[in-house]
């Protein structure tokens, strides 16, 4: 079975082909996090929604015309990656570029499936284009079988929009860190995501160059990457070579990545948009960690505001006021 669809985009064939390969512009619409290696036998890795990764092998690339990739997805038996094919043609034309997604050597039922999501993910790519801005995606607001990796991917999809809309004037801003400014807490929040990740035995590596947004998406990526690797049985080595049990630091991840896009929310006067369910589970994973790092990492428990939103009761839980208060 195939499935073929084709969208109008007021953008150059140029524009349209980075909005469809380029992992910055990948995330405002169809994944949480993407890696891209954009050449004839390059592999991809799109974490499409969280806790559903897709990927393959690039078979053509035909900048500002065309790209074919392998499509399939990493714990599918029955269509594993690179199992079936995606073409995607551009063609200019006066309104800017028609886009045709043609997807091919899938099974009556999966055609069903992928219909429906690329439906949804071509009118995101509509709005982006048109817009710049897709918004957040409704099928990563609340995934369902959640564990420390599907949250910290729902988090991270969370607090994109903040990260994005953080400006060179935030940087001095104070949080409610009392010790952090924006950038320090994400000098802070890079070394938290490279030492989290080396405890599952991977390496994470800072992009450097690029906005906030790429660099906190790429490292929790890399991050999540080796956590997934490793798997959460057994234990691993803390500070001071002290054993805790692996699922203990895998479960920090969700935890500083919500609370640091929070603190950052704060500064920045930005509202940080966020599921009461997703809340509620990190809140269950920092009922194990926060009380322990109490006086270092954590202050005192604050009393949250009457009528206050789960994520600002987690935050008064962490001992964070907000800044309005």
């Amino acid at each position: 079975m195939t499935y073929s669809r084709t969208v109008q985009l007021p953008v150059t064939p140029d524009e349209a082909f980075a909005l469809i390969t380029e992992p910055e512009r990948l995330r405002r619409w169809q994944a949480v996090s993407a890696s891209v290696d954009l050449r004839v036998g390059g592999d991809y890795r799109w974490t499409v929604t969280p806790g559903h990764l897709a990927g393959g092998t690039f078979r053509e690339v035909v900048p500002g015309k065309q790209v074919v990739f392998g499509w399939g997805w990493d714990t599918d038996t029955d269509l594993p990656t690179d199992a079936s094919t995606v073409t995607i043609t551009l063609e200019p034309n006066a309104d800017g570029t028609a886009v045709t997604l043609v997807h091919e050597g899938l099974s009556p039922e999966q055609e069903v499936g992928h219909a429906e999501g690329w439906n949804h993910f071509l009118e995101r790519l509509e709005t982006v284009a048109a817009t710049g801005d897709a918004g957040q995606d409704e099928w990563a607001w609340a995934p369902e079988n959640l564990d420390p990796f599907v949250a910290a991917e729902a988090v991270l999809a969370a607090i994109q929009p903040v990260l994005r809309g953080l400006t060179a004037e935030d940087q001095p801003k104070q949080t409610p860190c009392a010790d952090f400014t924006c950038h320090d807490l994400a000098e802070h929040l890079f070394h938290s995501l490279q030492q989290l990740g080396g405890m599952a035995g991977g390496t994470v590596t800072n992009p450097e160059a690029g906005s906030l947004e790429n660099r906190v998406s790429v490292m929790t990526d890399q991050a999540l990457t080796a956590w997934r690797a490793r798997g959460l049985e057994g234990t691993v080595a803390g500070p001071g070579g002290r054993e805790f049990p692996a699922s203990f630091f895998a479960g920090i991840l969700p935890i500083e990545l919500l609370l640091h896009g929070w603190d950052l929310a704060q500064a920045s006067g930005q509202e940080l948009r966020v599921s009461d369910e997703l809340v509620g589970y990190v809140r269950e994973l920092a009922e194990t960690v926060v009380p322990g790092g109490r006086g270092s990492s954590f202050g005192d428990e604050v009393v949250a505001a009457e009528g206050a939103s789960p994520v600002d009761r987690l935050a008064a839980f962490a001992g964070r006021t907000p800044i309005a208060a």
